[in-house]
C-alpha cells in the first residue's frame, strides 16, 4: 500500500509540474500578443486552490491532475464588447493564433533542456557499453562482434553510454541492417560490423534492447541470492525470505539467474521444486509459479522475487558532468534525441514495426514516477525530461483535439485565406477525441495485463 501511495504522489507531482509548464508556454504567449487570459488551470473538475492577479486572471488548482487548460477571452463564445475585442483570441492574426498554441510543446522541450541542463552540471553516472558476451546463433553472433568490444556509434550516430545507445538501438527497430561502429577496448582498435536484422524481434516487457540482439554488455550479474520478495507473490506465498540463496531448481544445480528466469518463465502455473540455502541450512521448498500474459500474447510463469547483484566491472562506470554551457549543448542534444526517437516511435506504431501491445498509460507512468523518485533526484529528473519531450510530442500530433490539430487547422486557414468552416472543425474535434480515447483505451489495457 505504502507503494502505491508513493508512486500515486509521484505521479501527481511529476504530472503537475509537466501540465503547468505547457500551460504556461500557452498562457505566457497569449499575453505577450495582447489576449486576455480568463482561466489558467491545472488539473479539471472541482476547484481546490483559486486566486486572480492584477489582469483578471483566475488560476486554479483542480481535483483531477489529468490535465489542464487556458481559457482565453473568445469572442465566438463569450460576450465582448467593442472596445475590448482587440483582446479576444480569435481576433488575433494566423500567425500569433499559431504562436500561442505552439508555445505549450515548445516550453515542454525548453523544460526539458532545462532539466536535462541541471542534471549535466550536478553529474550523471553512466556506463560504458563493453561487450561481455554473445549469444550463440544471435543476431550479434552472425555478424561476429566480440567480447571487450564497445560499441562507440549505430550508424554513424555515437554515444559513450548504455542509456544513450540503448535509444538508437531502438530507432533502428523495422530496419533491415544496423552498422555498428566498435572499438577494442584492449588493443584499442576500431571496426565495423553490420547487423542483419530483417528477422530481429524485440519485446521491451522481457528483455532489454541489447538482449534481443544477442549482446550481453559488462554490468552487475544478478546472483541467486534473493534482494527482495514482491507482496503477495508466489514466492511470499511459498515461505520465500531475503536473503536466501536458491541452489537447485527441479533437482537440478542452479547455475545463473538466467538459468532460474528462463525455467519459471517457461512454466507458468506449475509447482517449482527448488532448494535454498537459508542462514548455512538447506530447505526443500515448493513454489507453485504464478502466470502473466506477455505483450504477444503468450503465458509466462513469474515467481515474484529480484536478486542481488554483483558490482560493476572495473573501468564501466563514470560521471558525465560538464560546465554550464557544455551542459546546455548536451541538454538541448539530448532533448532533439528524445524528440526525434519519439516522432520515429509513432511512426514504427503506425506502420507495424513496434506493437500497440508496447503503448503505456497512467499506471505505468505512475510506476515509472515512483520507482524514479525512489532512486533519487538525477532518475527522477531523467524521468521528468522524458516525459515532458513525449508530452510535447503527442500534443504536436495533428489530431484536432490536440494542439497539433489546432495548428493544423491554421495553416490551412493560412494557405486558404480563410478559416476552415465552423462545422469542419467539430467534425475533426470528434474523430481526434474518438482516436484518442481510443488509443488511451489500449494504453491503460496494456497497464492493466502488465501488473
Amino acid at each position: 500500500m505504502s507503494a502505491l501511495i508513493w508512486n500515486i504522489a509521484s505521479f501527481v507531482v511529476a504530472l503537475g509540474i509537466l501540465i503547468a509548464v505547457h500551460e504556461f508556454g500557452h498562457f505566457w504567449v497569449a499575453r505577450r500578443n495582447g489576449v486576455l487570459v480568463k482561466r489558467f488551470s491545472i488539473g479539471f473538475g472541482k476547484a481546490l486552490f483559486r486566486w486572480r492577479d492584477r489582469q483578471g486572471t483566475e488560476f486554479v488548482v483542480a481535483m483531477i491532475p489529468l490535465g489542464g487548460y487556458v481559457r482565453m477571452l473568445d469572442d465566438r463564445f463569450d460576450p465582448v464588447l467593442p472596445q475590448f475585442k482587440d483582446l479576444a483570441f480569435n481576433q488575433k492574426s494566423v500567425r500569433q493564433r499559431m504562436a500561442i498554441i505552439a508555445a505549450g510543446p515548445m516550453a515542454n522541450f525548453l523544460f526539458a533542456i532545462l532539466v536535462l541542463w541541471l542534471m549535466y552540471m550536478i553529474g550523471v553516472p553512466e556506463a560504458r557499453p563493453v561487450i561481455a558476451d554473445v549469444r550463440s546463433g544471435s543476431i550479434a553472433a552472425s555478424a561476429e562482434l566480440d567480447s571487450n568490444q564497445q560499441i562507440t556509434a549505430v550508424n554513424g550516430r555515437s554515444s559513450a553510454d548504455i542509456r544513450g545507445l540503448s535509444l538508437l538501438l531502438v530507432e533502428q527497430l523495422g530496419r533491415r541492417e544496423i552498422t555498428l561502429q566498435l572499438e577494442d577496448r584492449s588493443t584499442g582498435q576500431r571496426s565495423e560490423r553490420v547487423l542483419d536484422t530483417s528477422g530481429w524481434h524485440f519485446d521491451p516487457d522481457t528483455e532489454t534492447i541489447f538482449a534481443s540482439l544477442g549482446i550481453e554488455l559488462m554490468m552487475p550479474k544478478p546472483l541467486t541470492s534473493i534482494a527482495y520478495i514482491e507482496p503477495a507473490s508466489p514466492a511470499e506465498l511459498a515461505g520465500l525470505q531475503v536473503g536466501d540463496e536458491i541452489t537447485h531448481v527441479a533437482d537440478a544445480s542452479l547455475e545463473s539467474w538466467y538459468q532460474l528466469t528462463e525455467w519459471i518463465q517457461n512454466h507458468p502455473a506449475e509447482p517449482l521444486d527448488i532448494i535454498i540455502l537459508r542462514q548455512g541450512q538447506r530447505l526443500p521448498l515448493t513454489v507453485v509459479l504464478g502466470e502473466r500474459q506477455t505483450a504477444d500474447g503468450f503465458r509466462q510463469g513469474y515467481l515474484g522475487i529480484v536478486p542481488h547483484s554483483s558490482g560493476w566491472p572495473d573501468g564501466i562506470r563514470y560521471t558525465q558532468r560538464h560546465n554550464p554551457l557544455v551542459a546546455l549543448k548536451v541538454g538541448a542534444e539530448q532533448t532533439w534525441q528524445l524528440t526525434r526517437l519519439s516522432f520515429s516511435m509513432i511512426g514504427k506504431f503506425i506502420f507495424g514495426d513496434v506493437s500497440v501491445r508496447h503503448l503505456s498509460g497512467p499506471i505505468s507512468i505512475a510506476q515509472g514516477a515512483g520507482t524514479t523518485a525512489s532512486i533519487g533526484l538525477i532518475a527522477f529528473l531523467t524521468f521528468l525530461a522524458l516525459i515532458s519531450v513525449n508530452l510535447g510530442v503527442i500534443n504536436l500530433l495533428p489530431l484536432p483535439i490536440l494542439d497539433g490539430g489546432h495548428l493544423m487547422y491554421m495553416v490551412v486557414e493560412l494557405i486558404r485565406g480563410k478559416p476552415v468552416s465552423e462545422k469542419a472543425q467539430e467534425i475533426g474535434f470528434r474523430i481526434g477525441a474518438m482516436v484518442l480515447l481510443l488509443l488511451m483505451g489500449i494504453a491503460l489495457l496494456n497497464d492493466i495485463s502488465r501488473l
